[in-house]
């Protein structure tokens, strides 16, 4: 007897989207910058400061989506923590849109699934973002963004 794999998926009141960008934790910012900009050839941002993260950010222009390289900004940055588990840098988060942000976080809630913040914050794209526990996503932090 074979099951079939086509269950329904409960109705939610908001809908995930696409990937809009994978960030990425580099001690040195200016040589990360000239490498994806002098080595790969990709298009990239210049540096923006967001205090209230805590972090630098520049932007890697891909086809499809964006690398985000993030550097610490103040003795307070949650980047500096990683950096120093982490020397070299390296993979810190994932981005994907969402429809309503508002409604994935009452049913995130309702799931339990933790969010490291009780009101979503202005993200470097200007739009709410909230993060989700990296304990309860298999280890990823994950960003969700209002798209």
């Amino acid at each position: 007897m074979s099951r079939t794999l086509t269950q329904k998926v409960p109705c939610s009141l908001w809908k995930l989207g696409r990937l809009n960008h994978v960030a990425i934790a580099v001690p040195n910012l200016e040589k990360a910058q000239s490498f994806y900009k002098s080595v790969l050839g990709a298009q990239v941002s210049g540096t923006v400061p967001l205090p209230e993260h805590g972090v630098y950010t520049v932007f890697v222009e891909l086809g499809n989506t964006k690398l985000e390289l993030l550097h610490p900004l103040g003795e307070k940055s949650p980047i500096a923590g990683f950096l120093q588990k982490n020397k070299a840098g390296g993979m810190h988060h994932i981005c994907i849109e969402v429809d309503d942000l508002k409604a994935a976080m009452t049913e995130l809630k309702e799931k339990k699934i933790q969010i490291l913040s009780e009101e979503p914050k202005i993200g470097a794209h200007g739009k709410p973002v909230i993060f989700l526990h990296p304990k309860d996503c298999d280890g990823v932090l994950v960003e969700l963004e209002q798209a």
